[in-house]
């Protein structure tokens, strides 16, 4: 619990604040490359998602821009945060995968019975092996894996595969406007580079292994890399408060898919500021991050399934109100969502040039023209168009329904249509 003497951030605070770190209460001039940075990756369980995260951040922004940046390497898509794939820049996927690897331990673990008498050690060699001689599919991967342990179990070999290596998906995987199999390589021979040294949270290698050389000069060369360790953890918390912020050390965690960070805060709690929640909870901030006022403007925006802006805090309140818990899903599948006034505030589909937009609650004719305004943009910008081309011409055509140039992202150009109306039925 924080202490009582912090100030408090009700949640209109906080998520104002977030917002501003999210780059969305207005969108940012910044490169897609610098947003990817920044924000320290982007949700990308399907392909689409990251295109959608940064039109919704960015000013003219167009998805040959990151496909641009796929293509040439600069960006890459991997397992991460929370074990799953997240579209980074190539140095951060060189360093955060490292961070979380503890975790991918923890979930190899998890299917010992199906790897009994298998050498995890020879696996992550042999698998290496076969996946830098040329990208591989998972199949493949699992069925070189079952010619040396033919009565180990299928599954639990492709998780033993995908955890203990940092594979990423090669091209045209990820691609705005392609199709590929996921075919997958380390990332190290992708980029051709090694992996950075940041260290597995939980498990103090340096420290470990220095003592048990039992020479003097190797314990402090131990506890030198341990240090410097250390410090990585920690620019990536300063990075998260960054991005996510003001947060405590359970937000971060949810975020990361990790426990145990909260003797990396408590180095860093001299250079941040504290603040507490309405229900005391502490966070952390830095010093110079922005937050602005509570009754600051927040436009509509359209955010795509799995945004990390609803999936990095422990407490979610910050944007979606407890009476909407659970609305964003439907069994498993994952619904795009509507902010309005910062909030969730409604879910969207597009299809064959029609934007639906159902929303949670009354909305007044103003805020329906700013929501169609933010749809068509949307549907233009995101048209398989050359890059920079946009043609925005629509005109009001009746209450909950307008028409302009551009499609959605797949079809030829056509009249389109925002809309309101139910999208579950």
């Amino acid at each position: 619990m924080a202490s009582r003497t912090a100030p408090v951030l009700d949640t209109r605070a906080l998520n104002r604040a977030t917002l501003a770190r999210q780059l969305l209460l207005s969108r940012a001039e910044m490169s897609a490359r610098d947003a990817v940075a920044h924000l320290l990756g982007l949700q990308a369980q399907n392909v689409k998602p990251p295109y959608y995260q940064l039109h919704a951040r960015l000013a003219g922004f167009r998805p040959a821009e990151l496909a641009g940046l796929m293509e040439s390497r600069e960006v890459v898509r991997m397992v991460t945060m929370r074990s799953t794939i997240h579209t980074h820049t190539a140095d951060d996927a060189l360093t955060l995968r490292p961070l979380v690897q503890a975790a991918r331990d923890r979930e190899v673990n998890q299917f010992r019975k199906g790897l009994v008498g298998v050498d995890l050690d020879r696996l992550a060699l042999d698998a290496r092996a076969f996946v830098e001689a040329e990208p591989r599919t998972m199949g493949e991967i699992r069925e070189e894996l079952l010619k040396e342990w033919p009565d180990a179990d299928p599954q639990s070999l492709s998780v033993a595969a995908r955890c203990l290596l940092p594979l990423v998906q090669v091209t045209p995987r990820g691609v705005w406007g392609r199709s590929g199999q996921v075919r997958l390589t380390t990332v190290e021979n992708w980029l051709r580079r090694p992996a950075g040294k940041t260290r597995s949270v939980g498990q103090p290698q340096g420290v470990r292994e220095a003592r048990g050389t039992g020479t003097r000069e190797a314990q402090a060369a131990g506890e030198a890399q341990a240090a410097g360790e250390a410090r990585g953890v920690d620019d990536v918390v300063l990075r998260y408060l960054g991005a996510f912020g003001p947060a405590s050390v359970k937000d971060m965690q949810t975020w990361a898919g990790l426990t145990r960070l909260k003797e990396s805060f408590e180095r860093l709690r001299p250079r941040l500021l504290t603040f507490r929640d309405e229900n005391g909870v502490e966070l952390f901030d830095l010093p110079d991050a922005p937050r602005p006022d509570a009754g600051t403007t927040a436009p509509p925006r359209f955010l795509p399934e799995f945004d990390n802006l609803l999936l990095s805090h422990a407490d979610r309140s910050r944007v979606i109100a407890p009476e909407l818990k659970g609305r964003t899903w439907t069994g498993n599948q994952a619904h795009r969502v509507l902010l309005l006034d910062g909030f969730l505030g409604g879910l969207w589909t597009a299809d064959a040039g029609v934007l639906t937009v159902e929303l949670f609650g009354p909305a007044s004719r103003a805020l329906k023209e700013e929501i169609v305004a933010e749809g068509e943009s949307l549907l233009a910008d995101m048209a398989d168009s050359p890059a920079g081309t946009s043609t925005r011409t629509g005109t009001g055509t009746g209450a909950g329904t307008r028409t302009g140039a551009g499609t959605d992202a797949g079809t030829a150009a056509s009249t389109v249509a925002v809309r309101f109306g139910s999208i579950r039925g």
